[in-house]
């Protein structure tokens, strides 16, 4: 089922359509790691050397590292070297020295002057062996020339194809350029595998210390991206896996490869090959003329299994297969077994492809005939049930009720194995071959392998089954489960499917199993588009009774878990009953392991009961689980479910990597890519970066928002006004807060442990100068948790209150009211919120001596790895030094901390204000995507703007504008 109430899911058809427009072709996609190591580089005054693989995008990148620092030099030398003239000498040194060498041959003495002259004129011989010294120091002069008027930048891509003369030339002067503002950029092609040193030999033409920087293959997400910035959005995420699979990541064939399926009037079918166009099939298959017509054969047979080994190949009837994959090596075709005899992923006698696209373009260029022939060999020979099956459906044409009921049976031998990807090909195979009269029949088949790919997170595909199925079905019972699909395939979106629900309810008729099916799905419809959580319960308690009476032991099971959920939120009195009749057998184990089923809501009572111990077993063993089986949806919220049990204690390290984990799964897949983005707010706003944290959770709220989705409005409202208060924006975290309590209001959610908001708005409240509404927000959450018995929750409101107090002179009882909340904060396990206590209880008493201790807060925010607000109390400590200055609340966000510091550039506004967060140079460059070099100079220049001399001065210029504020 691909939503959760408390993490909603976004369909990938909307992403999609919020990206299409004209091609970009100048981004740099996933590059983002070595451009920053660049950078840092660069801004030390050093040389960079690109290399990796043909295609891999060395050029884009130096393309955009060139303009990034060409504004910053007073020159800029350019080459670009070529196969077909690396012969002629010199003319790499035309290319960078021929328009400047003019400029300053004046300065060089004669015997330079000629050398050089002949050099690039080639109005007379000229060489390294005839002019030799007086060659190489024209060079060095001219680049010491040049530099002295101002920086240089010398740019040469594909120094491969470098002539020896003129590498040798840069070489001899790159070595002797040391302490000159020289810049050397370059790029090179490598081998398509790492190999130690590989590179060294360019880097002769390089001064000394130059880094090298490999590019290495994209990830999937990173692909797609690419894809859909040059034009190709329409791509379903299974294409897109397999684009990648195929191009390994390499952004040339990646892009080749996405135009050849838009150029293809019709789809591969599962099972076939990508079209690989010719192109990339001549760069990858040009030796192989240099093989006989049976190594070749061979090849394909390789091609078309799916883990080749040479004891497999012999099988299907490759009698000298050893030979002729030891040729094939030889060629760079295949790549060599270790000394073991295993091949690099340790099958013994593996044969691997030197690249994915080499396999994919040898199957491609055969003929149907050669690749039936070659399926036809595996069927037999694979001992693998699974691809015996699926080499048994490719090697055979037309339907045939035999070779669709063993690829049935192989895609449940899949499904059980936890490859339910696997099994929606093969479903889809099964369902090509079955007869028009076949039992099971087609349509049954294909909604199958529909439910398949919804569990493996192929939404698109499992959409487009479904909706070719209702194109020709006529049973009501296919009809029904074609219709849960399209819904399910909607994710959070229902209201794209909003027509879908009478059709199903007239399909349904009075069947109650078809029924509680469609009901189950109208309680999910009135939680998400209407924001009636009551009338939710009610549609999924008829769901649940519809189901017992079919006996849909499985729908009964997930109506009951939505039930509960639905009465845990409400504080429904009834909520223990219905999660006991939940868990009560028999149970289905697929639904005990769904996101949406019992086990989940057992898990959510667990940790909003302040069980974590608990809650983090019982996540743990059902992420396990749904990884063994491989059920991609559940996975991601499980991610994020251990990821909360973290967070809630105070592990925020480990959260911040589950919930990035989480994320990028989601993203992958295009389930839950909103809801990964409002929680990996909250763990950035804990552990990482609260300017991260900010952008996350403005986009949770943007595509709330857009949805019309109340539900998980509200939550993605809580993550937003966290992360104002942690950048320190009071005003901002009220603003989001008091939306986030109204929303929760309307849906009459009251259970105060869903959102935790509710001590954040009280902080907050006070710090704006609200104290009275910050009680009365205290008061009436405090009378929920109280009757749910909510104990970390009011720890934490008493740790808000005491703030209450201590602003209206109470500080007395506020000190002894934060000790206790700190302490009952620490016997539950809450780490963070209990360094958050220990943080206030150190401010309160800063505030009445005049000076304070934070040592005991700061330990325990380094235990909990909670960086941005060791940061906020970097600062606060920093402003407590300065004499006369009075601790600030809180490093502030650029536009509520500065706005009186006119004077400053919107650039050096933001660099002032995380030094208030306290980032050091290097982080702030990260984050500005800057240098450290430009960071330092802004800094600069706010220093002279301001009047001050250090980071120190800059806090305590925010200290007295809180003052007098």
């Amino acid at each position: 089922m691909r939503r959760d109430f408390e993490e909603p899911v976004r369909p990938r058809s909307e992403q999609v359509s919020r990206q299409v427009g004209r091609p970009d072709t100048g981004r740099v996609i996933g590059r983002e790691e070595l451009l920053g190591r660049a950078r840092d580089q660069l801004s030390r005054g050093g040389s960079l050397l690109l290399h990796g693989p043909p295609g891999i995008g060395k050029s884009t990148v130096l393309r955009a590292i060139t303009t990034e620092y060409a504004e910053s030099a007073r020159t800029v030398l350019r080459c670009s070297a070529t196969e077909s003239e690396s012969h002629l000498p010199f003319l790499a040194l035309v290319d960078l020295l021929g328009l400047v060498a003019d400029e300053v041959a004046d300065t060089l003495p004669a015997p330079q002057q000629a050398a050089l002259e002949a050099a690039l004129t080639g109005r007379a011989e000229s060489s390294l062996h005839q002019d030799g010294l007086a060659l190489r120091l024209a060079v060095l002069s001219v680049l010491r020339a040049l530099a002295a008027r101002g920086p240089v930048l010398l740019v040469a891509d594909d120094l491969q194809w470098l002539d020896a003369p003129s590498a040798e030339l840069l070489g001899f002067a790159a070595r002797r350029l040391g302490g000159m503002p020289v810049r050397m950029l370059g790029a090179v092609r490598t081998g398509t595998e790492p190999k130690e040193q590989e590179h060294d030999l360019y880097l002769r033409a390089y001064p000394p210390e130059t880094l090298a920087l490999r590019l290495a293959p994209l990830s999937r997400p990173q692909v797609s991206e690419l894809l859909v910035s040059r034009g190709y959005p329409d791509l379903s995420r299974s294409t897109l896996r397999d684009i990648h699979h195929t191009s390994g990541g390499n952004p040339l064939f990646a892009l080749e490869l996405g135009r050849a399926l838009a150029e293809s009037p019709t789809p591969p079918r599962p099972g076939e090959p990508l079209p690989v166009p010719t192109s990339l099939r001549a760069l990858v298959l040009s030796r192989l003329e240099l093989l006989s017509a049976e190594a070749r054969q061979t090849l394909l047979v390789a091609s078309a299994g799916a883990r080749p080994a040479q004891a497999l190949l012999e099988a299907a009837g490759r009698t000298d297969a050893e030979a002729e994959i030891a040729l094939a090596a030889s060629l760079g075709l295949v790549t060599a077994q270790g000394q073991d005899g295993r091949g690099p992923d340790g099958q013994e006698g593996a044969v691997r492809f030197a690249h994915p696209l080499v396999s994919a373009a040898l199957y491609a260029q055969a003929t149907p005939f050669e690749r039936r022939a070659a399926h036809a060999a595996l069927s037999t020979a694979a001992s693998e049930p699974i691809e015996r099956a699926r080499h048994l459906a490719l090697a055979t044409t037309g339907t045939d009720e035999q070779v669709a009921a063993r690829l049935s049976e192989a895609a449940a031998l899949a499904r059980d194995r936890g490859a339910p990807s696997v099994a929606a090909r093969l479903g889809l195979l099964a369902a090509r071959h079955t007869p028009a009269d076949g039992r099971p029949g087609a349509d049954e088949r294909r909604l199958r392998s529909a439910e398949d790919a919804l569990t493996s997170g192929e939404i698109d595909l499992a959409r487009e089954v479904a909706r070719d199925v209702l194109e020709r079905a006529t049973d009501p019972a296919v009809r029904v489960r074609a219709w849960m699909v399209v819904i399910d395939s909607a994710g959070q979106a229902m209201a794209d499917v909003e027509s879908v629900f009478p059709q199903a309810l007239a399909d349904a008729g009075d069947d109650p199993r078809l029924l509680a099916l469609v009901r189950y799905q109208l309680a999910w419809r009135a939680l998400l588009l209407e924001g009636e959580m009551g009338k939710g319960r009610a549609e999924a308690a008829h769901a649940a009774r519809l189901a017992a009476t079919a006996g849909d032991r499985s729908t009964e099971l997930l109506a009951l878990s939505f039930q509960a959920q639905m009465e845990t939120l409400m504080g429904h009195p009834a909520a223990p009953v219905t999660l006991e009749k939940a868990l009560a057998e028999p149970q289905d184990l697929r639904v005990a392991v769904d996101h949406n089923g019992a086990g989940a809501t057992r898990f959510r009572w667990l940790i909003m009961s302040d069980q974590l111990t608990e809650a983090r077993a019982a996540i743990t063993r059902l992420l396990g689980e749904v990884r063994r089986r491989g059920i991609v949806e559940s996975e991601v919220h499980f991610l994020r479910g251990l990821a909360e049990t973290e967070l809630r204690s105070g592990h925020c390290g480990r959260a911040l990597d589950l919930a990035h984990e989480s994320l990028r799964l989601a993203r992958d897949t295009g389930i839950g890519e909103a809801a990964g983005n409002m929680f990996t707010s909250l763990a950035e706003a804990a552990g990482g970066d609260v300017h991260r944290a900010l952008v996350l959770a403005r986009d949770a709220v943007r595509r709330a928002e857009e949805d019309g989705d109340l539900v998980y409005l509200s939550r993605a409202l809580g993550a937003l006004g966290h992360a104002q208060l942690v950048a320190g924006d009071a005003a901002g975290t009220v603003h989001s807060l008091r939306r986030a309590r109204e929303s929760e209001q309307r849906l009459g959610i009251f259970d105060p442990a869903r959102g935790r908001w509710h001590g954040d708005l009280a902080e907050a409240l006070v710090l704006v100068g609200e104290p009275a509404e910050a009680q009365d927000v205290i008061t009436a959450t405090r009378e929920h948790a109280v009757r749910l018995r909510r104990a970390s929750v009011l720890a934490v409101l008493d740790r808000a209150e005491a703030l209450v107090k201590a602003a209206t002179g109470e500080h007395e009882a506020a000190v002894r009211q934060l000790l206790s909340a700190q302490d009952r904060l620490a016997q539950l396990g809450y780490g963070l919120e209990e360094a958050r206590a220990a943080f206030a209880l150190a401010r309160l008493r800063a505030e009445q001596s005049g000076h304070g201790a934070y040592d005991e807060a700061a330990r325990l925010f380094r235990r909990c790895k909670a960086m941005p607000w060791l940061r906020q109390l970097d600062a606060v400590a920093a402003a407590a030094a300065v004499p006369g200055s009075p601790p600030v609340p809180a490093p502030a966000a650029p536009e509520s901390m500065l706005p009186h510091l006119d004077r400053l550039a919107s650039t050096e506004r933001q660099v002032a204000a995380l030094v208030l967060e306290g980032a050091t140079n290097r982080e702030i460059a990260g984050r500005l995507f800057i240098s450290v070099k430009t960071v330092e100079a802004t800094l600069t220049r706010v220093y002279r703007k301001l009047g001050i001399r250090s980071r120190v001065d800059i806090v305590r210029l925010a200290a007295a504008q809180h003052r007098a504020n």
